[in-house]
């Protein structure tokens, strides 16, 4: 959702790519950055794969790589970007970590939060969203958007300047 945010907020339109993806090019401003944003057909636990395949067929290291996922272990509402570390039970980082060979690549982390009492977590990340969470989205996409486009001009430290120290709006 969020890169159709930033694909709608660049003027990009998706196709699909032999690579296994849904993938759109763009530019950040005239003659700013170029982003291949790419959006695997398949789930994200097993996006390893067509995520490998299209950095060879662009020709591009793992550290020019944004990954943009959802996240349990941040209040929801929230967004925050990192670089490398582990999957920390992420199965699709788990998965674009094993076939990379590395987890030397940024991360655009949208905050889901934990789920409420016994609930399996499987299940609360492939469940619909709150009314109240629905209202919230559009902003927090925004964000996310906001967040994957700032890497790609300013760098990531820039990017974590003013996403990882906002508290919620």
């Amino acid at each position: 959702m969020a890169l159709a945010v930033l694909a709608d907020e660049l003027s990009a339109s998706f196709v699909s790519h032999k690579a296994g993806a849904q993938v759109a090019t763009a530019f950040t401003s005239p003659g700013g950055a170029k982003l291949i944003l790419a959006a695997p057909h398949t789930y994200m636990n097993v996006s390893g794969k067509p995520t490998a395949a299209l950095l060879k067929f662009f020709s591009l290291t793992p550290e020019r790589l944004i990954v943009v996922h959802d996240e349990l272990d941040i209040d929801f509402d929230l967004v925050r970007v990192k670089f490398g570390g582990g999957h920390g039970g992420h199965n699709g980082l788990r998965a674009i970590i094993a076939a990379l060979g590395t987890n030397e690549f940024a991360r655009v982390r949208i905050g889901i939060g934990r789920p409420p009492g016994r609930q399996d977590s499987a299940d609360f990340v492939l469940s619909a969203f709150s009314r109240a969470q629905r209202d919230a989205l559009p902003n927090i996409l925004v964000d996310a958007a906001d967040a994957t486009r700032l890497i790609a001009t300013d760098g990531v430290l820039a990017a974590q300047q003013k996403f990882n120290t906002r508290s919620p709006s």
